[in-house]
């Protein structure tokens, strides 16, 4: 069997199982299909009182699909709290061709023209994978997520999957659902049309509206 295609991906994707590396360093791929699924549920985004005055603030410039590649690259990075990653070459490749195709994108905070945090995903009609984040300064990709979240109200986006559970994402309102209920929302959310906007102009506070 050849490489893993985008097609394949984007086929894998709309059935809700997703490719994983063991480590950084592995050269194959297996499929996850967890039992427990987890997402972010947009109408009950919770932004904690102290991050809003770092938004509030303005302490970092948000870009969008800049420096995609260098995100992912980040993401896989190793860090004090995760001495390896899944995220290995294959799937740097693919989701690289798939940000070239304006499927995948990268949500940045920058500081003082350095990248210090952000996240990317990929965008299937209306529905959202959110694949991996990464912050070099204190709240740098919990602010990259709120904006996630205003652009993905904004453009009318009615799913946002983060896979697993962690305790980062259950501040925000994150939760788990069973795998069959998981599929029926995305298979749905597949089929609306949605819009995810480049540009730096929403506000992160539509992440609070309904």
């Amino acid at each position: 069997m050849g490489p893993l295609t985008v097609d394949q991906l984007l086929r894998a994707y709309a059935m809700g199982i997703f490719p994983m590396a063991r480590t950084r360093d592995d050269t194959t791929l297996y499929w996850v299909d967890p039992t427990l699924r987890g997402i972010l549920p947009l109408a009950g985004f919770h932004v904690p009182r102290s991050l809003r005055k770092t938004l509030k603030a303005e302490h970092f410039d948000i870009r969008i699909d800049t420096e995609f590649e260098a995100v992912m690259r980040a993401c896989g990075e190793a860090a004090p709290d995760r001495p390896d990653t899944w995220i290995n070459e294959e799937i740097v490749r693919l989701f690289v061709e798939l940000h070239h195709l304006g499927l995948a994108h990268s949500v940045e905070t920058w500081r003082h023209g350095r990248l210090v945090g952000g996240l990317y995903g990929l965008a299937l009609g209306g529905a959202f994978c959110g694949e991996s984040m990464f912050s070099r300064e204190t709240d740098a990709s919990k602010t990259a997520l709120v904006h996630l979240v205003a652009r993905l109200k904004h453009g009318g986006f009615s799913l946002l999957d983060v896979q697993f559970i962690t305790d980062h994402l259950a501040r925000f309102g994150a939760v788990e659902i069973p795998r069959d209920d998981y599929k029926a929302r995305l298979s749905n959310a597949i089929q609306r049309p949605a819009y995810f906007s480049r540009g730096p102009d929403i506000p992160w506070e539509r992440a609070l509206s309904g």
